[in-house]
């Protein structure tokens, strides 16, 4: 078995195995979904390697680029994501000498630390691995604005309204970035360009966005037994519009018919919460390049400030 770094050449057969190995009833697939994930990202070309029997692709790992900044650091890192082994191949150990053999290629380029979010099955694999627990993200929830009770049909008409210039979105950007920067905490710097890679063009997730020169925000809505939640995936704003954010969140609620809204309290106050703990999937890491001060920081919750959408699954 020959494990080897993918290039773009692999990609047709890279998504045939994740199709083989993972079904499209729940996630489509496709060459240019791939690409959207994997080489359209704004931070970066994602670290793939792939495993090779016979000159067949049989098993693949894709770790995608990101960033996080502490005041003036900005640490490159990578979110652990999409996997898969071919039906024929598995119990060979694959995904881990995959995982393993990324591991020591992003070490040895330099990077600062790999994250994800794995599920209770996923978990224990990836401590194995050398991956630790830091602590379940934090979540609020809170009752929808007008419209707890309303239960309609699960009719969801997305819509993306800018109100002002890609540049004016830069600017914003630019300042809530200088405003994170001095929070002492980890922070994804947003740009105009991530935004529009991560929200508006997204091809496997719809987002409502509503921005204007002193606000930018992303929402969906997921259903949970029969309740509309308002997810609000990212939320970039000026100090000066609290109470327009509160306005353009009771006109999301109102107009998806929401019984609850979520959101990260960690870059959002919207009063009124139901719940405003640890209720999140569990964030773990791997630290790559980190001295020993950066790994005791950034083993604690209470030193990362994120939106939902810096850490939900697409």
């Amino acid at each position: 078995m020959i494990i080897r770094e993918a290039s773009e050449e692999d990609t047709p057969e890279i998504v045939e195995v994740l199709k083989l190995s993972l079904g499209e009833q729940d996630l489509p697939l496709s060459e240019s979904i791939w690409n959207f994930k994997h080489v359209e990202n704004p931070f970066g070309k994602s670290l793939v390697f792939v495993a090779e029997e016979d000159n067949n692709i049989v098993g693949v790992r894709a770790f995608m680029r990101w960033e996080w900044k502490l005041e003036d650091k900005i640490y490159n890192t990578f979110r652990a994501v999409d996997t898969a082994t071919h039906p024929d191949h598995q119990g060979k150990g694959i995904f881990k000498k995959l995982t393993l053999k990324a591991v020591e290629v992003a070490k040895e380029n330099g990077d600062n630390f790999i994250f994800n979010t794995p599920n209770d099955q996923s978990r224990p694999g990836y401590l194995k691995m050398g991956w630790e627990s830091v602590n379940k993200l934090k979540v609020a929830l809170r009752p929808a604005y007008n419209s707890f009770w309303k239960f309609g049909d699960n009719t969801i008409d997305y819509s993306i309204k800018l109100n002002c210039s890609r540049g004016k979105v830069e600017h914003l950007c630019v300042e809530w970035n200088k405003e994170y920067g001095s929070s002492k905490t980890l922070f994804t710097p947003k740009s105009a360009e991530f935004l529009f890679w991560r929200y508006e063009n997204n091809p496997l997730q719809q987002y409502e966005v509503f921005a204007n020169d002193r606000v930018y925000l992303a929402a969906y809505i997921k259903i949970r037994k029969g309740l509309k939640e308002l997810r609000i995936s990212e939320c970039i704003c000026n100090e000066n519009s609290k109470s327009e954010i509160i306005k353009i969140v009771k006109s999301l609620s109102k107009k998806f018919g929401a019984q609850v809204i979520s959101y990260s309290p960690e870059l959002l106050d919207l009063k009124g919460n139901l719940i405003n703990s640890n209720i999140g999937p569990i964030l773990t890491l791997k630290h790559l390049n980190l001295n020993k001060e950066e790994i005791m920081q950034f083993k604690e919750i209470n030193n990362w400030s994120y939106s939902l959408g810096d850490l939900e699954l697409f």
